[in-house]
């Protein structure tokens, strides 16, 4: 009885849900294999682990353009309707200037906020994290509006770190 309520707990831990998802999928990936795959890999993850509609990973070079970016949640048409990536100016900024998490419940709110681009999806709430490589941040991970109508929580976010450790390795191993 005490190991089925301890069993349950550590099930419901989001960094062990993370990482077994992360093994699960990425098991028959090449060790420094195109840094695509497994960067996908996290991206999806992410969207699917936290129940977001959207999620995006960014890969920027040292003067903070974006250099790589991967979506999920996004078809094909959508994609070549945003014409160029995101470039994280808006609420999204302040992860390339200080690394630390953000999480907002109606992004429109934030002080930096000014709109999407045209054919860019509508967001209201999202939690992102900061991609780091060699000590400085050179990305970040996001997801955006979860599907059951919830704010982002803790939990999401600490989902997230732990993916996005993941995805920080494979860019300092295999992106630069």
């Amino acid at each position: 009885m005490v190991f089925s309520a301890l069993d349950r707990l550590i099930n419901r831990d989001p960094e062990r849900r993370a990482l077994r998802a992360l093994a699960d999928r990425t098991k028959h990936v090449k060790p420094h294999a195109r840094p695509d795959i497994p960067l996908q890999i996290v991206v999806d993850l992410s969207r699917e682990l936290t129940g977001g509609r959207y999620a995006a990973l960014s890969v920027t070079d040292e003067y903070d353009h974006t250099e790589g970016f991967f979506v999920s949640g996004l078809d094909k048409d959508q994609m070549q309707r945003l014409h160029t990536p995101p470039q994280g100016h808006g609420p999204l900024g302040s992860l390339r200037y200080d690394g630390k998490p953000v999480r907002y419940d109606d992004v429109s709110e934030h002080r930096k906020a000014f709109g999407f681009p045209s054919a860019h999806p509508e967001m209201q709430a999202m939690v992102g994290v900061a991609l780091w490589a060699n000590g400085v941040v050179r990305g970040a991970l996001y997801v955006t509006d979860r599907q059951d109508g919830q704010p982002f929580d803790e939990d999401d976010e600490r989902m997230l770190t732990t993916l996005a450790h993941h995805a920080s390795k494979v860019i300092e191993e295999d992106w630069y």
